[in-house]
């Protein structure tokens, strides 16, 4: 199944802003979450294939889309549709 991946943290406007959005657009069924303030074997994991250290980073099936910035920008370009079109339900 391709999926939504999203490391966050529980104390995130940004997190709950891109799961938002992602709802919005009846994604929720392939959204999971990673919560790497919680385990930092995940934070670590993030850290090695972004390159990155902020939360949230995004991925949809194998594309890392970055943070909600780059979400947000995705959806004003139409290009986010397309991708969430992508996705399987289980």
């Amino acid at each position: 199944m391709s999926k939504i991946v999203m490391y966050s943290t529980a104390m995130c406007p940004y997190c709950d802003r891109a799961e938002r959005l992602l709802v919005r657009k009846g994604a929720a069924h392939a959204l999971e979450k990673v919560r790497v303030d919680t385990s930092p074997e995940r934070l670590a994991e993030m850290m090695r294939i972004t390159g990155r250290r902020t939360v949230p980073q995004i991925f949809i099936g194998d594309r890392h889309v970055g943070g909600f910035d780059d979400l947000v920008d995705l959806d004003m370009d139409g290009e986010l549709d397309t991708l969430l079109a992508g996705l399987t339900a289980d």
